[in-house]
């Protein structure tokens, strides 16, 4: 079933052209498979290209009238919210922009709009990255909402249309510290291409990061997840896009971006990502960032498989409820990476101690 799963994925996103073959009864499980990954509206995308190819054949697609009914429903609701982060997100930016801050969208709806039809990209919360130093925005937003709390890279802000909200004074983080040292400094030195990279939403105008920064950003936003609670298709979809936009044959840029993951000790997983971007959405090799790792990419593809969309569907780890059980959660996820991502995995207990001091520090 996985396998005409993919099918469809590549047909959906353009990679393919073939027409997978699927039976009425498998359409209950490609469903299922389609909401684990969050990936409903898009993989409706490749059933609108496989009805259209059936009819001019004179053929009907073998599906059952009720599920059909069902999926399109779904579709009209991610559209909705697609429309409504739209002029959400143009909200924000603009109203932050009056209180003299800038920000750039991360993820989200700047990454929709790389996809064939943007509203078909299941949304999740509002990302911002403020421009600031953490003790200004952790002051700043307690002086609008003092209840809200702040981690090492962002803190809450309340809900807006009903939408979570982050500022992000660090786009992200590595547990590794000189990993993350190096990782800080690029966000710093890139800082201004991002906050000046102005796009229009149709509800206003936002920034949203430059694709250069993005294939390096998102590699380790995906890394990040991989770590915590899991990660899912629509994170390695987002990236197929990323690269597929930031795709270049001068081979000075693609040694520079290799030699920025190695220093970032990104290489090993970012041959994993291609492995996955290749074998599940057909990622050609001369948009290959770097070698795809058979061994470590089967791993990550099974992380997906298995966990769904952030993890949420992982049967796994039955004691991840709590303070206690959370944390008992991250160690044995620490434990199985270890062998693969060395010294990622044995920095984040440290990490998760000294974390745990910031957060107290910074309560208020």
């Amino acid at each position: 079933m996985n396998d005409k799963f993919f099918m469809l994925l590549r047909l959906a996103i353009g990679s393919s052209e073939i027409i997978p073959h699927i039976e009425k009864e498998e359409w209950r499980a490609i469903y299922e498979i389609s909401q684990k990954q969050s990936l409903l509206g898009l993989v409706f995308d490749g059933i609108q290209k496989m009805s259209d190819a059936a009819k001019t054949k004179g053929e009907t697609m073998k599906m059952d009238i009720d599920l059909l009914m069902t999926w399109m429903g779904k579709c009209r609701q991610i559209e909705r919210r697609n429309r409504l982060l739209d002029a959400t997100v143009a909200k924000v930016s603009s109203w932050l922009q009056n209180k003299g801050f800038r920000s750039c969208i991360l993820k989200g709806q700047g990454n929709a709009m790389m996809y064939p039809f943007p509203f078909h990209r299941t949304s999740g919360d509002i990302d911002v990255w403020i421009d600031g130093m953490p003790s200004d925005v952790i002051r700043f937003v307690h002086s609008v909402a003092p209840a809200e709390k702040a981690c090492y890279h962002h803190i809450d802000f309340p809900p807006i249309n009903g939408i979570p909200v982050e500022l992000h004074y660090r786009p992200s983080y590595l547990h590794n510290p000189l990993h993350n040292h190096r990782l800080q400094r690029f966000f710093s030195e890139h800082a201004d291409g991002q906050f000046s990279n102005v796009v229009d939403l149709g509800d206003g105008t936002v920034a949203v990061p430059a694709f250069a920064f993005n294939v390096v950003y998102q590699l380790v936003h995906i890394y990040n997840h991989l770590f915590q609670k899991g990660i899912g298709l629509r994170q390695i979809i987002d990236y197929y896009f990323v690269i597929d936009k930031w795709y270049t044959d001068d081979s000075t840029a693609k040694t520079a971006l290799q030699n920025k993951l190695n220093s970032l000790g990104l290489c090993k997983f970012a041959g994993a990502v291609m492995y996955v971007l290749q074998e599940v959405l057909g990622l050609p090799d001369e948009k290959m960032i770097t070698t795809a790792d058979t061994v470590r990419g089967r791993l990550l593809l099974e992380e997906i498989l298995q966990g769904g969309d952030f993890g949420q569907s992982d049967v796994r780890y039955v004691s991840g409820h709590g303070f206690f059980g959370h944390n008992l959660q991250r160690l044995c996820r620490d434990w199985r990476l270890a062998r693969y991502y060395p010294a990622e995995a044995l920095s984040e207990p440290f990490f998760r101690i000294w974390h745990f001091l910031w957060r107290l520090k910074n309560k208020k």
